[in-house]
């Protein structure tokens, strides 16, 4: 078995790493280095022989201490491998300089019986590659309610919407991104566009304004539902219901699974099983290896 090697991110053969996420049918976004650059500024990497696999570590240092964390618009990261492996032996090598490690894998990881400390956290994904009246038979009637209201009170949809525009709801949000974090992935979302690989879209009322609004990226194997803005009056009268139905609609019969992206939030997982999405689980693991007298910090 070849050895797990820590590698420095200015060491990575980052051609072959992008080879590996796309040889691995688990692949995502977020795991590309292209995406990490942008999203995660100090990140290295454990790879596995000859990158048959790899997990990067998005990294930080705060009071002297070094710690692994998750990136924002980042949900889930983890191994990734071309064939099994033992994520534990992943979780292992991860070095001990890092004192603490907070990060969400990713849901072919399998930690079950492997006694690694964290918890199971649940996202959505809905199927597009069927037709879209099959997909919308399974709409709960509430939702069927809520896009009639859209639609009866005026509201509509708009494509190339500015990403602006959308950053400043989603800062309306109870907790919002780092001024920071809406930089780079605004310079994400620039750079994905160009590729065909970005959308923004946004629902209007009648007044022209913007009630609800997302940023969509996508692969070849996924739409992310990354940057959500809502205004709190749209929430009354079915704009994002719309949103996502449009989306539905438009991207109907595609090869392609509509991630999006959580969640553990009980009314947000009613919004997207309203749509027909199904859970999909993947584990969060938190290992404090901080000195005992700072250790209570991250109780």
């Amino acid at each position: 078995m070849p050895a797990i090697r820590y590698i420095k991110h200015a060491d990575l053969d980052k051609a072959k790493w992008d080879e590996c996420l796309e040889k691995c049918s688990s692949g995502l976004l977020y795991a590309h280095s292209f995406y990490l650059d942008c999203m995660a500024p100090q990140w290295d990497a454990l790879v596995l022989g000859d990158y048959e696999a790899v997990m990067p570590l998005t990294w930080n240092k705060k009071y002297g201490i070094h710690y692994l964390y998750q990136p924002a618009f980042t949900p889930m990261l983890g191994v990734f491998a071309t064939s099994p492996v033992s994520v534990k032996d992943f979780i292992t090598a991860i070095p001990a300089k890092f004192k603490l490690t907070e990060i969400s894998l990713n849901s072919s990881n399998d930690l079950r019986g492997e006694n690694v400390p964290g918890i199971m956290r649940r996202n959505y994904l809905l199927d597009l590659s069927r037709p879209a009246d099959e997909i919308k038979k399974v709409y709960r009637e509430s939702h069927r309610r809520n896009l009639r209201k859209a639609i009866q009170l005026g509201c509509v949809i708009k494509t190339d919407v500015p990403l602006k525009d959308i950053i400043a709801l989603s800062q309306l949000s109870a907790a919002p991104a780092k001024e920071e974090d809406y930089t780079r992935l605004a310079a994400l979302f620039t750079r994905l566009q160009a590729k065909g690989q970005a959308e923004a879209i946004g629902v209007y009322g009648p007044q022209q304004q913007l009630l609800a609004s997302a940023v969509f990226f996508r692969d070849s194997k996924r739409a992310y539902y990354i940057l959500v803005g809502n205004d709190p009056a749209g929430k009354t009268v079915g704009a994002s219901h719309l949103l996502i139905d449009h989306f539905i609609t438009t991207h109907a019969g595609q090869s392609l699974l509509l991630d999006f992206e959580g969640s553990d939030i009980n009314s947000l997982a009613f919004f997207y099983e309203g749509f027909g999405a199904e859970p999909e689980w993947y584990p969060a693991i938190r290992i404090n290896r901080l000195p005992f007298y700072l250790k209570w910090l991250k109780k």
